[in-house]
């Protein structure tokens, strides 16, 4: 197994026996997803994804990223939500936060469409000027304001720069198969596309087109993190809590839920896994958040945030749980050098490997937090590579629809985020 469960943090929040109690809720769950008759059951494409994913269209997406990397030296992916947060994380979690600035053989990945700055807008299109570039738009109707808005903002720069021929090659769309204003301007024009499929939510959507194609682009082994996930959708079937951390996971965040724990924080002690935990608050936010209903997600990445958000989960209102990603093995290793000096009072550090230090400011971090009243759910993940990252993406997609059903909710609709658009159009005029 990739990811491992580890639960002994929780335990004096937690008896043994209000998993038993749970369980039929969870065998309840399973049945309803796997069976397709809960709500939402037209939007379960993701459950085998990792196994029915179209061989042919994921073999273009293979070529168009290596043309694409021969072609370019920015690549600027447009999309908002799940159209954007899935492949940003994947990138930043395998590759590095600093992707962009690393020497490398691939092209610089910009993302746009996802905010309505100006400022932002100006600053990506200063950075394409003397570069070739590439746009990737990712749209299921091609006229959500954000990205719409970007993708009409760099295909002009791309035409005046490569007249519309040149552009037309620069140009690759994912939107529906077969609807949609984009994708009748896509097939007008000419431009390569790719589908987002019906059956498959934009939170879910990490491991189709509309994530693949920017992964891809950035060198990622995209086979490693498909075979990672089929690996997750074989053995995550059990029912039984003893037997399926996936839905252990989902069980513990519906009780502690139940007491009062209205807040769940996912901790990473990386840098490289605060973009996996903006994808995971969209993903639980956007499910579970609905009808008066859900747990928060928050987020925060430790040690720096101890010197932040550290006080107030010591010592403020005890509503909320930690989630813990713990990364066994990170692949980087680091020897904390003798000063002779001494002049930090530091040199009983002297020789040890930074990982080591790491792994015990998470520990001191654990027991704290514990004391303090913050039960803790630790997930260890093998280590950083893609398969063990494929198998925690489809780990968390489960979770979360296996977790949505115990709470009573569709987790595959979003119906509020609907709202604020009609003010903003409407103010618009």
């Amino acid at each position: 197994m990739a990811i491992r469960l580890i639960d002994k943090y929780a335990s004096s929040f937690v008896a043994e026996n209000e998993y038993a109690a749970i369980q039929p809720m969870v065998t309840t769950a399973h049945e309803m997803l796997h069976a397709k008759s809960g709500l939402g059951n037209d939007y379960l494409g993701w459950l085998d994804l990792p196994r029915d994913y179209d061989k042919a269209e994921y073999a273009r997406i293979k070529a168009a990223a290596a043309k694409i990397q021969k072609i370019c030296d920015v690549f600027i992916v447009i999309g908002i939500g799940g159209s954007y947060l899935g492949a940003r994380a994947v990138i930043e979690f395998l590759k590095s936060p600093l992707y962009n600035n690393l020497k490398k053989d691939t092209p610089d990945i910009y993302f746009s469409g996802c905010n309505i700055s100006a400022s932002h807008m100006q600053e990506l299109l200063s950075i394409c000027e003397g570069r070739d570039v590439c746009i990737n738009v990712i749209s299921k109707s091609g006229t959500t304001t954000e990205p719409a808005v970007a993708f009409r903002v760099f295909r002009e720069l791309l035409e005046k720069k490569y007249g519309k021929e040149g552009a037309r090659e620069r140009i690759f769309v994912t939107t529906d198969r077969a609807r949609g204003t984009l994708k009748g301007f896509a097939d007008q024009v000419g431009y390569e596309t790719f589908t987002v499929p019906d059956d498959v939510g934009g939170r879910f959507s990490v491991l189709t087109a509309v994530g693949l194609l920017p992964i891809a682009v950035s060198g990622v082994d995209t086979d490693a993190l498909m075979v990672g996930a089929e690996a997750a959708r074989v053995a995550l079937v059990d029912p039984d809590l003893s037997k399926n951390d996936c839905y252990k996971y989902a069980a513990l965040r519906n009780i502690l839920l139940r007491k009062g724990k209205t807040t769940e924080i996912l901790v990473g002690y990386e840098p490289f896994v605060g973009m996996l935990s903006e994808w995971w608050k969209q993903l639980f936010g956007e499910s579970e958040g609905k009808d008066g209903k859900g747990i928060f997600p928050a987020s925060v990445v430790f040690s720096t945030d101890l010197h932040s958000l550290g006080q107030y989960i010591q010592d403020g209102m005890r509503n909320l749980f930690e989630t813990v990603i713990s990364v066994k093995d990170t692949g980087a290793t680091l020897e904390i050098p003798h000063d002779p000096d001494n002049i930090d009072g530091l040199n009983f550090l002297s020789g040890k490997d930074l990982g080591y230090v790491n792994s015990m400011a998470q520990q001191g971090t654990l027991f704290a937090h514990i004391d303090g009243g913050v039960p803790n759910i630790v997930l260890e993940l093998k280590d950083r590579s893609a398969y063990s990252l494929g198998y925690m993406i489809y780990f968390f997609e489960k979770a979360c629809a296996i977790s949505g059903y115990m709470l009573g909710v569709n987790p595959f609709d979003q119906p509020g985020v609907e709202a604020y658009k009609k003010n903003m159009f409407a103010l618009l005029g």
